[in-house]
Parts: structure tokens; C-alpha cells; sequence
């Protein structure tokens, strides 16, 4: 079988935003952004103290220089910060926190989980190092091979490389899929490269003044080489000469034989996404609603547990092709819901309900098709059976730089239920505030009531007699009047 002929678009706006397409003959499969005003701190690695520790949670509040404490848990501290001695009791499998850590008590911690809401950073102080074709772990010794490698004899091959690579003591080597097919020189390079850089940050540690940052992730443009550049990828564009330059650059140093592959977007009249026709399906990663193949359709609604999507079967007729066309909807649904849950980064929990399918067998076909259709994700995901209710569930890790994460935010007018109280009912809730006011002794008159654009008219095309009858009887004339800072 011929793999895919795979592109990488990487735009940039200097100063503010990169933006990240990886396209597969054409159609977009993944898409990240970073704006530089809300940079990810995810793989950052700092050095800081704990600020308190919470014996219900047995977790530590760590202050490492951000607006809110950084959050460690027990199971995330590394022995090697454990206070005095401490023996285990029959059953335990972690000290109590407040035995073995004291507040003050300085430490390097990583984030690996992104601050969210008023909630603060999710840190461990087992620190890992992302390289192009390991992770380099420190404190966990473990040596293996990403489990999205499924050739036994790759796997093999790569477990004796490591063997003889002999990694230092404490530190654990994980092959990551990139290394597929790499020579022992390739994968001893980067192990030397990340056991230098791991010689430096921790030198830098020791010096540095709590709270400190000690390391910091690539941006998103050369961390997108550095994760996603395979041999399947055909070309690299870029639309900015500095990020060219800056990627050349590592790629000189990562893998020098695929340096040819980059290239430089340089027309003004048009975009990098207009060239190659990317603008459209970018777009559509932002849209409630997807339309498959067979007329049928996906309905995305998040909330703050999971995320739910729904299947529409468009037009079915005739009992004799129903259930065919139905299984064809729900094979086409489960290929379309792997790849949207990559291009939106959906994470946690996701709940399908699939069209209902009489035959045990359709349910197994299409199960099986949704396992496929996954398995290109680079999240770890579970993915669970089609239940008697039609519903199947699955869990996905979030990878993080999620679009709509980052560029989204809640409608001012709905609050972000998507609903939002109609004009007859907000009209109301004026009349009532109107009838409040005119009954107080002393009242303005005229009595203002500023309200945005649509409310006003409103108000005045299918409420005026009601304002006019207020008016007659209490003498007071009512002004409505439109302001502009209640417009959304």
C-alpha cells in the first residue's frame, strides 16, 4: 500500500501567531495555533517552592512564578525531594505528602497540563525532554517503544539499538514514531543531544533564583517539525523568511537529509492558505455541523464533562436499503468523528450516538472501523463498544495548541449555552423595570431606558401601545433610547 503524500503549511504573523496545517493529499488532518500573548507553558520546565501543602488533597501548591500556584500530587513527587525517611505502611503506595515534602522546599517541576479557568497548572517533578526521535525521561528508568509502533521486528530492533545506546542511570528512553526506520547513529545522535541539554538545565537549576523558568519549550512553527516531520512528508512551506531561517537551522542539526524539503511562500496577492486552497476547510473545524458523504450530518455540542456528538441520517427511504444506508452513514460518521476530534483537539470524554443498528454485526463493523480510523490520532485514546442504546464512548488525551481553545471564547449574548432568552421575554423584563421605576415618588420624566439596538426596536415595533398606556397613566413620557455599549 502507497502511504499518503503528506504538507505541512506553517504561516506566521510575526510577533503574534503561528498557525500549524498538516494536509494529506490536499485535506486537512491536523491544525494548531499559538498566539504569543497566551504562549504555552506546557513542557516548561521551572524551579520552584512549595507555597503550601494540602493534607485532604496530598497535593502540594507550588509557586513557580505564574499568576496561580502550579499543582502537585503526591504520586507526581519524584523520592529524590522526600524529607527525612519515611517507610512505607502495608498497603501504602505513597507516603503521606505532609511527612516527606515541607513548605519552602525548593524543587523542578515540569507542566503538564495547561492552567484553565481558576484552576492552576498541573506539574510533576518527573521531567521528561521531548527530542525528534526519543523522550528522554528523568527519575523514571523505564526503556521502551511508542505503542503507535506495531511492527514487532521495528520494535525489536529498536529495543537492542536502545541496549546499546545504555542510557545513564535514572534516565528511561522512550522511541518515539518518528524513529521508525532510523539508523543507530540517527537515534544515538539525539540521545547525546538531549543528554546534553538535560546537562544544562540541570546546571541552571542549581544556580538560578526560586521561582525561576529553567527550560522552555520550542515555539509551535519548529516544535511542528520536530514532532511531525516523517518520511511521509513531501514539503514544508513557510510563509515568513525568520521562521524559514529558524527552522533550517534545526533541521540542519535534527535531520539534515530532509533540509531540501522546505520551502518559502513569498507571493504578496496571496495568502499561503489561498495558494493551496486550506482557507475553506480551516473554516469548517469551527462549524457546530458536518455534512458526510451520504447527505447525512454530525452535530458537536461540548460541555464542561464531555463532549457529545450526534448523527443525523439525512434522507433514508425505503425499508429494504434502511438499514444498508444506515450502516454506510455510521461508517462514514466514524471516520469523520476520528478526524474531526484531531482537527478540534477534543479531549476527555466523548459520547457518540450512532444511528441505531439492528445487527450485532453492523455494531462490530462499524466499531472496528472507528478503532482504524483512530489509531492515526498521536493522542492516546480508549475506545469503548457500541452500547444497547446506540451510544459508544471514548476517551481522548489532549495534545494541546487546540484552535478553538485558543481563538474561541464565550457568545456575550448567550453566555455560551448556544440559547438565549427571546425578544417577547426580554421586551417583558423591560416593561416590568419601566412600571418599577415610573411607580417611585420623585421618578425621572422623561424616564430613560437605554437598551441595544434589536431590544429597542422591538420595544417600539410590538410594545409601544403598552409604553404609550404606562405613559397616559402615570404621566410620565418613556424614552427609549439605543445604546451601543449593550451591542454584542
Amino acid at each position: 500500500m502507497v502511504s499518503k503524500r503528506q504538507k505541512m503549511f506553517i504561516s506566521t504573523l510575526p510577533g503574534e501567531q503561528v498557525e500549524v496545517v498538516i494536509a494529506e493529499e490536499g485535506k486537512v488532518s491536523e491544525y494548531y495555533v499559538e498566539m504569543v500573548h497566551m504562549a504555552k507553558t506546557k513542557g516548561n520546565i521551572y524551579k520552584g517552592y512549595i507555597h503550601n501543602i494540602d493534607v485532604g488533597l496530598q497535593a502540594a501548591f507550588i509557586n513557580y512564578g505564574a499568576e496561580r500556584n502550579g499543582f502537585l500530587q503526591i504520586d507526581e513527587v519524584h523520592p529524590e525531594y522526600y524529607q527525612g525517611g519515611y517507610k512505607l505502611q502495608k498497603g501504602q503506595k505513597y507516603p503521606p505528602i505532609q511527612n516527606v515534602l515541607r513548605p519552602g522546599q525548593e524543587m523542578l517541576v515540569q507542566v503538564v497540563k495547561e492552567p484553565t479557568g481558576k484552576k492552576g497548572a498541573f506539574l510533576s517533578s518527573y521531567l521528561s525532554l521531548p527530542g525528534r526521535f526519543f523522550v528522554y525521561t528523568i527519575g523514571r528508568g523505564q526503556v521502551g517503544v511508542s505503542r503507535k509502533i506495531e511492527d514487532e521486528k521495528e520494535r525489536d530492533r529498536l529495543k537492542q539499538i536502545i541496549e546499546q545506546i545504555q542510557p545513564d542511570e535514572g534516565v528511561g528512553l522512550i522511541v518515539r514514531t518518528a524513529g521508525v526506520g532510523r539508523t543507530k547513529q540517527d537515534l544515538t545522535r539525539d540521545y547525546k543531544y538531549l543528554s546534553r541539554l538535560w546537562a544544562e538545565i540541570r546546571k541552571r537549576g542549581q544556580s538560578a533564583k526560586t521561582p525561576a523558568l529553567i527550560y522552555q519549550e520550542l515555539e509551535l512553527a519548529t516544535r511542528a517539525v520536530r514532532d511531525y516531520l516523517s518520511t511521509e512528508m513531501s514539503e514544508v512551506w513557510v510563509d515568513d523568511k525568520e521562521v524559514e531561517d529558524s527552522i533550517k537551522e534545526f533541521m540542519r542539526l535534527a535531520f539534515p537529509r530532509t533540509s531540501m524539503i522546505l520551502k518559502l511562500h513569498t507571493d504578496p496577492d496571496k495568502t499561503l492558505w489561498e495558494r493551496f486552497n486550506l482557507h475553506r476547510q480551516i473554516e469548517e473545524i469551527y462549524s457546530r455541523e458536518v455534512t458526510l458523504p451520504s447527505g447525512g450530518q454530525l452535530v458537536f455540542d461540548g460541555t464542561e464533562a464531555l463532549t457529545a456528538v450526534d448523527i443525523n441520517s439525512g434522507k433514508i427511504s425505503g425499508e429494504r436499503n434502511f438499514q444498508k444506508m444506515v450502516l454506510k452513514t455510521n461508517m462514514e460518521a466514524a471516520e469523520e468523528i476520528a478526524k474531526q476530534l484531531k482537527l478540534r483537539d477534543i479531549g476527555g470524554q466523548v459520547v457518540i450516538d450512532f444511528i441505531e443498528m439492528k445487527s450485532p454485526k453492523d455494531c462490530r463493523e462499524v466499531e472496528k472501523t472507528m478503532r482504524q480510523a483512530m489509531k492515526s490520532d498521536r493522542a492516546r485514546t480508549v475506545v469503548s463498544r457500541i452500547s444497547e442504546f446506540g451510544l459508544m464512548e471514548l476517551v481522548r488525551q489532549r495534545m494541546g495548541s487546540s484552535a478553538l481553545a485558543v481563538t474561541t471564547e464565550p457568545c456575550p449574548c448567550c453566555g455560551g449555552t448556544g440559547v438565549r432568552r427571546n425578544m417577547e421575554w426580554q421586551s417583558l423584563q423591560v416593561i416590568k423595570d419601566v412600571f418599577r421605576q415610573i411607580r417611585r415618588p420623585g421618578h425621572q420624566n422623561p424616564l430613560p431606558m437605554p437598551l441595544d439596538e434589536e431590544l429597542a426596536l422591538y420595544m417600539l415595533n410590538h410594545k409601544r401601545e403598552k409604553l404609550m398606556e404606562l405613559e397616559r397613566r402615570f404621566e410620565t413620557r418613556i424614552d427609549i433610547i439605543i445604546d451601543r455599549k449593550f451591542s454584542a
